[in-house]
């Protein structure tokens, strides 16, 4: 899991709504950039400015689908027209 925090409440909501829908987000942190699906946002009300944490499931990145038969598709069987 990935934990964020942030003060930005443009991002929080952001982050909400991809939690209510099931979508996946992509966070760029300093260098390092997490793609996954929201866990949580949790607020943290001791702190001024108000702050949030937020927890993200990453996802592995899926392999490139190979394809299933090699060869070309235009017109395989024209020479047994001729």
């Amino acid at each position: 899991m990935f934990t964020y925090e942030t003060a930005d409440q443009k991002e929080v909501r952001r982050f909400r709504i991809a939690q209510f829908n099931g979508r996946m987000v992509t966070v760029k942190s300093g260098e390092s950039t997490v793609t996954g699906f929201v866990r949580s946002v949790l607020e943290q009300e001791s702190s001024t400015p108000p702050r949030w944490t937020i927890t993200i499931i990453p996802n592995t990145p899926k392999e490139e689908p190979k394809p299933l038969r090699s060869g070309s598709r235009t017109r395989p069987f024209a020479e047994d027209y001729f």
